[in-house]
C-alpha cells in the first residue's frame, strides 16, 4: 500500500519500526558496502600472487573511490529520470557484474579495471539508498540516518570477515562471495521495493556543485574528506603492516566494524542529545587523529596497531553518522542532491589516500603513512571551525525554529527519494 506519510504532516510520529522497503535497503547496503572491506584481507594474496607492490595493491582501492566519487554528480541526474528504483537496481547490477570480472582477472591491472565499475555501481547505488531509506521514515531522518549508517557499519564490519574467510581458500573467492551477496540483494530489492515514478522535474547534473557553494555543507563535506583520508589510508596499508594470514586480518577488521555500528548505533545518538552534534564530531576527529599518530609512532608492534585498529572503530562511527546527520540537515536543497554532492567529496577525494599511503611508506618507511594519515582527519578540525556558524548543534527537529519552519516546504519534507520530489518509497 502506498505510504503517503510525506505528504501527510499529520501522521503520528512515534518510534515505529524501519518499513520493509527500509528494511530491504538497508539489507541491500550491508552488501554493498561488503565490497570496501572484502578487499582489506586479500591486498597481500592478490599482490603476492599477480605482482605488484603496495602501492599498485592498493588502486584496488583507489579506481574504486575515485570513479565511485567522480559519479555520485550524475547520481541525482540518472535517478530523477529513471527512478530510485531503477537506479538501485542498476547499481546493484553492476556491482555484482564487476566482482565476478574481479574474480576471474588474471592480471592486477584488470582487477583495478573492474573495481572501477565497481565504483559506478556503488555510485548509482550509495546516494540513492541513503534518501530511499529517509523516505521511508518521514519526520524521524534522524533514525533513518542512523539506520543507513548502522548498514553501512555491518556491511564494512562483515566485508573483511568474508574476505578473510573466503581468503583463506582463494582471493578470487572472496570477490565470487561478494557478488553472491549482492546478487541476493538484487532479488530481494526486486520482490519489496514498489516502482517509483519519474521526477516531475528532473534533477540537473550541475545540483551537487551548486550544493556546494553552501558554506555548511562543503564545510562538513571538508570534514568527511580529511577524516577518510586517514580512514582509507588504515584499512589499505594496515593490511601490510600486520603482515597477518587473511583470515587473521579479516577478524581485527571485523573488530574494527563492530566498533563502529556500537558507536553508530548506540552512543552516536546518545552524544547527539547529551553533548551535541559538533561538539561530539570535534571530539572524535582528535580522538581519531590521536589514534592514527599511535599507530605512526608504534608501527612496528602489531599489538599496538591491532589494538588501534579496533579501537577507532568507535570514533569512526561517531563521525559517519553525525557527519551525515549535520550535512543532510544543513543542506539547503533536497536530501537526495544533498547526499551526492556529499559524497563526491568524501570519496572522489578519498581516493587518492591508499594509493598516497603505499606510496609514502616505499618512498619513506612505514611510520610516514600513518602519520599524514593522522595530520589530514587533525585538520579536520579546521574545516569543522569553517563552517561552524552555519551548523546545528544538535541535527533534527528541534535543532532551530528556522529549520522547523523549513522542514513543511515540499523540498525538505522527508529528503524524498532521487525519483522525483513529489514520490515516495512504499512502505
Amino acid at each position: 500500500m502506498p505510504s503517503n506519510s510525506a505528504s501527510d504532516p499529520g501522521r503520528p510520529r512515534g518510534r515505529a519500526s524501519l518499513p520493509r522497503a527500509g528494511w530491504a535497503v538497508a539489507f541491500a547496503t550491508v552488501g554493498v558496502f561488503m565490497g570496501i572491506g572484502v578487499v582489506s584481507p586479500i591486498l597481500p594474496s592478490v599482490s603476492a600472487e599477480l605482482g605488484g607492490s603496495p602501492a599498485q595493491a592498493s588502486l584496488l582501492f583507489t579506481s574504486y573511490m575515485a570513479v565511485m566519487g567522480l559519479a555520485m554528480v550524475v547520481t541525482g541526474w540518472v535517478s530523477s529520470r529513471i527512478g530510485a528504483r531503477a537506479t538501485l537496481l542498476i547499481g546493484l547490477s553492476l556491482i555484482a557484474l564487476a566482482a565476478v570480472g574481479s574474480s576471474t582477472s588474471r592480471s592486477l591491472e584488470q582487477i583495478i579495471g573492474f573495481r572501477a565499475g565497481w565504483g559506478l555501481g556503488n555510485a548509482l547505488f550509495v546516494a540513492t539508498a541513503l534518501a530511499a531509506i529517509v523516505a521511508t521514515m518521514p519526520g524521524q531522518r534522524s533514525r533513518a540516518i542512523t539506520c543507513y549508517e548502522a548498514a553501512v557499519g555491518a556491511g564494512i564490519a562483515t566485508g573483511p570477515l568474508l574476505g578473510g574467510l573466503l581468503g583463506q581458500i582463494s582471493w578470487r573467492a572472496a570477490f565470487l562471495g561478494s557478488a553472491a551477496l549482492v546478487a541476493l540483494s538484487f532479488v530481494v530489492l526486486v520482490a519489496v521495493l514498489p516502482r517509483t515514478p519519474r521526477a516531475s522535474e528532473p534533477t540537473a547534473i550541475t545540483a551537487p556543485f551548486r550544493a556546494l557553494a553552501h558554506r555548511g555543507l562543503f564545510s562538513i563535506a571538508a570534514v568527511s574528506l580529511l577524516y577518510h583520508l586517514g580512514l582509507f589510508s588504515l584499512f589499505s596499508y594496515g593490511p601490510f603492516v600486520l603482515g597477518f594470514s587473511p583470515i587473521r586480518t579479516g577478524f581485527i577488521f571485523s573488530g574494527w566494524g563492530a566498533c563502529l555500528v556500537f558507536a553508530s548505533v548506540v552512543a552516536a545518538p546518545r552524544l547527539r542529545t547529551s553533548r551535541g552534534a559538533v561538539p561530539t564530531v570535534a571530539a572524535a576527529l582528535v580522538l581519531f587523529a590521536a589514534t592514527l599518530a599511535l599507530v605512526a609512532v608504534f608501527t612496528d608492534n602489531r599489538a599496538v596497531v591491532t589494538t588501534c585498529i579496533v579501537v577507532s572503530g568507535l570514533f569512526v562511527g561517531l563521525l559517519n553518522v553525525l557527519v551525515t546527520e549535520i550535512g543532510m540537515h544543513v543542506s539547503p536543497v533536497d536530501g537526495a542532491t544533498a547526499a551526492a554532492s556529499y559524497s563526491f567529496v568524501r570519496f572522489g577525494g578519498g581516493a587518492c589516500a591508499p594509493w598516497l599511503a603505499g606510496w609514502l611508506g616505499e618512498a619513506t618507511n612505514a611510520h610516514v603513512p600513518f602519520a599524514a594519515a593522522a595530520g589530514a582527519s587533525a585538520l579536520g578540525l579546521g574545516a569543522l571551525a569553517f563552517g561552524r556558524r552555519s551548523l546545528p548543534e544538535r541535527p533534527g527537529p528541534r535543532s532551530s525554529g528556522r529549520r522547523r519552519r523549513g522542514r513543511r516546504k515540499p523540498t525538505e519534507g522527508a529528503a524524498i527519494a532521487p525519483a522525483a520530489a513529489s514520490s515516495t518509497i512504499q512502505a
